[in-house]
């Protein structure tokens, strides 16, 4: 009997999710819970898995598609009496799974009848760009090592990314590579014009330009959809919603890069890596339990302000697939080592696009730490509904005057974009100091964070 199996809202209040790729094909024999398909929602990749045993009859979608929720996405025969759809039946479900993905035209043209004839149209060079359109998922003679974000882009343009030599780590191919293959192909066409100049007179040498103009009609065109598409509505809703301000001040890093020198070895026994965060969050934590202001939110609909009792400290995390906030929950309640293993948990799955949606959700207060990659220092939007956030940049050696004398010491920039409507200056602002003396001054952070 055929099973209809509808998407499930797999995280608060999701209404869409992004078709990243089948685990499985039409004709596959499955069990209940075997990962059947994997989609993007919010901000995270989850694997949805079979409600039943049975076999696959029909995958309604391509990859790409935005399915919406509790339509269906499979039907499965589960081996109880009853008829199967028919092949119309079937086709008419195709029909309408097909208007929730951005090309349904795509969608339709892609099933295995239409793949098979591509390669006899291959050989004459002009009807090159058809086997791109088909030669998506359906042909993997070896699977490259990529994000799911830069598999769809391959997608978007028209590239076979199994075909896309990597420059990332272990191979991987990273949205670089492939931009710059997708440009590479289009480049043979001027390339060619030089090798008949030499054997014409001048009048051919003017030609070579000529390439050039439709090189500048060649826009790309991608759609804003998935996590580009959330970190843009985000963005904006918070600088709509929130008046920004920004406040900056410096810190003495020398005394906390000596101790996390130290304490750096004895994590390493552990097996921990142990960079600055763990500590920039105990600061940030004694210096909210100070000012509780800061770990707040404005409920807009009940125009009540809502402080927070737990500290749970998001951090912005940049990955090929854009911006995520993975959150420690509690921050607080956790020393530091603990907070390292946790940190590097979540940065190595969120790059691998295997965070749950709920590790990223919940955060009372952000850090964008934008020094690891340079930054001097920058303005940071708010995570709403949050009223505030940290940015900190890059730490360098600068030469600043203490008791009296030019001294060369290890200084950073912190930048805190607070929520007006509930934050003044002056309050800012001494918050601020009081997280620039507690990072400056290990001893005290020690009696006032551990």
């Amino acid at each position: 009997m055929a099973y209809e199996f509808k998407l499930p809202d797999v995280g608060e209040g999701l209404h869409e999710a992004e078709l990243l790729r089948w685990l499985v094909k039409e004709g596959d024999t499955v069990t209940e819970d075997q990962p059947i398909m994997e989609v993007q929602t919010d901000k995270a990749t989850v694997e949805i898995t079979s409600p039943v045993n049975g076999r696959v009859v029909k995958l309604l979608g391509q990859p790409g598609d935005i399915l919406k929720v509790h339509s269906v996405v499979v039907i499965f025969d589960d081996g109880s009496p009853g008829a199967l759809p028919t092949a119309g039946e079937v086709a008419s479900g195709v029909a309408a799974a097909a208007p929730a993905g951005a090309q349904p035209q795509a969608s339709l043209d892609v099933p295995a009848p239409a793949a098979q004839p591509a390669p006899a149209p291959a050989a004459p060079p002009a009807p090159a760009p058809a086997p791109a359109a088909g030669a998506g998922p359906a042909d993997r003679p070896r699977r490259a090592l990529a994000t799911p974000a830069t598999r769809r882009l391959a997608r978007e343009l028209g590239v076979d990314i199994n075909q896309v030599p990597g420059t990332g780590p272990a191979g991987r191919v990273t949205s670089d590579d492939v931009r710059a293959f997708a440009a590479g192909r289009t480049a043979p066409a001027p390339a060619q014009a030089p090798t008949q100049a030499p054997s014409e007179a001048a009048a051919p040498t003017p030609a070579t330009p000529a390439p050039a103009a439709p090189a500048e009609a060649d826009d790309e065109r991608i759609p804003l959809r998935g996590i580009r598409k959330v970190i843009a509505e985000r963005m904006v809703k918070s600088k709509y919603t929130a008046p920004h301000v920004t406040t900056v001040e410096e810190v003495d890093m020398t005394e906390l890069m000596a101790f996390r020198a130290q304490a750096k070895e004895l994590a390493a026994r552990k097996g921990i890596k142990l960079s600055f965060m763990p500590f920039i969050i105990k600061a940030v934590v004694a210096a909210l339990r100070e000012f509780p202001y800061l770990n707040a939110s404005i409920d807009d609909e009940a125009q009540e302000i809502v402080l927070h009792k737990r500290y749970h400290i998001g951090f912005a995390l940049d990955t090929d697939a854009g911006l995520l906030v993975p959150v420690i929950k509690d921050a607080d309640r956790k020393p530091v080592f603990a907070i390292a293993q946790e940190m590097n948990d979540l940065i190595a799955r969120g790059r691998e696009g295997k965070l749950a949606p709920d590790e990223m959700r919940g955060s009372t207060f952000t850090i964008s730490n934008q020094g690891s990659i340079g930054g001097l220092f920058f303005t940071p939007v708010i995570n709403y509904p949050e009223v505030a956030i940290l940015g900190i940049g890059k730490t360098q050696p600068r030469p600043v005057v203490r008791d009296g004398e030019i001294v060369i010491r290890q200084m950073a920039h912190l930048a805190l974009s607070f929520d007006h409507r509930l934050i003044d200056g002056g309050m800012a602002t001494r918050f601020l100091n009081r997280l620039a003396e507690l990072l400056s001054d290990p001893t005290l952070l020690m009696m006032e964070a551990m």
